[in-house]
């Protein structure tokens, strides 16, 4: 289905008002800045402690925000009436969404008069939710990317009008693949914009039957499970960097697994035993009798370090034991 221009944009472009939050978000916001769009607001979320050490700073799209001196709402709550109001003081043409963190009620959505456009990090209807890029990694997928979508009541659910696709390489965490695709769904906005100006924009429906679920991660899916194949420890690594981050125990203290790789050969030791520790990584079982070599890890509270660094520091010998706790 073509998506009318409803009146088209003017020779500035359209009045967008921008909702999103974290570092992902905000290459979408940058472009629309130095776009012919007029950017008349952002919303982002309230702020919130970050970091290691939990104090209060403003997210990433705030801090744009605030540099470029943009209107900026944090609702606590999208459906109090003064955000509504404020929001249609506005008169935004569009919304656009990038990573914002909740999820948008009906009147909201209403509020522009095109509606309201998200940039989604997966290729729909694969890989809804919230963590659509760890997920993709920890699954082994192959291929990610970006699909704009119209936003509808159900969570990712909306027509799809363009998407774009990255690779995954089968050493990429989940930081660089999502850097990518902040700039790939960037780029891919503003030509999703020109189209819907153009009134050439095609809609999509997604096909139901083949949507997936991709739920926020919790810090409890970090404990490794050495009794997983070596492929599937070695993409949860990937997949759970940089956060909540791999990690398992080694005489009782927490060390988190920053860089792995899949071993050849085989072995009948129990999943979790260190098998042998070489120049350039710690080898341990996993499950299937297959093995994975460790080439870069943290201890709690510590730098990350080399397996060698660790190596030295620990005296590891084979025989010792990861474990879950």
């Amino acid at each position: 289905m073509v998506i009318s221009p409803a009146g088209g944009a003017t020779a500035s472009g359209y009045r967008v008002a921008f909702f999103g939050t974290p570092e992902f978000a905000v290459p979408t916001l940058q472009k629309l800045l130095d776009s012919h769009h007029t950017v008349c607001g952002v919303v982002t979320q309230p702020d919130r402690p970050r970091g290691r050490g939990h104090h209060v700073s403003d997210s990433p799209v705030k801090a744009l925000a605030v540099e470029r001196d943009l209107p900026l709402l944090q609702p606590t709550r999208l459906k109090a009436p003064e955000f509504a109001a404020a929001l249609r003081d506005w008169r935004p043409d569009i919304g656009v969404v990038a990573a914002y963190g909740k999820i948008i009620p009906d009147d909201i959505l209403a509020l522009p008069r095109l509606g309201m456009i998200n940039v989604h990090a997966s290729l729909l209807p694969k890989y809804r939710g919230a963590a659509p890029i760890h997920r993709a990694i920890i699954d082994g997928e192959a291929v990610t990317g970006v699909t704009i979508m119209r936003i509808e009541t159900l969570l990712d659910a909306g027509a799809m009008l363009a998407k774009v696709t990255r690779p995954i390489g089968p050493d990429d965490t989940s930081d660089v693949v999502e850097r990518d695709l902040a700039r790939l769904g960037a780029d891919l906005l503003l030509q999703v914009l020109e189209q819907i100006a153009a009134g050439t924009a095609q809609e999509e429906r997604q096909d139901f039957m083949l949507a997936t679920f991709a739920p926020r991660l919790t810090k409890e899916e970090g404990v490794l499970d050495w009794s997983l194949p070596a492929a599937y420890i070695h993409n949860r690594v990937r997949g759970l960097h940089p956060w909540p981050h791999a990690s398992s125990h080694l005489d009782g203290a927490r060390i988190i697994l920053l860089k792995t790789r899949v071993e050849p050969g085989t072995t009948d030791a129990a999943p979790g035993t260190i098998l042998d520790v070489s120049p350039d990584a710690i080898q341990v079982a996993t499950g299937h009798g297959e093995r994975i070599a460790i080439e870069q890890l943290q201890p709690e509270g510590r730098r990350p370090m080399s397996a060698r660094e660790f190596a030295a520091g620990k005296r590891l010998k084979p025989g010792l034991r990861f474990t879950s706790q």
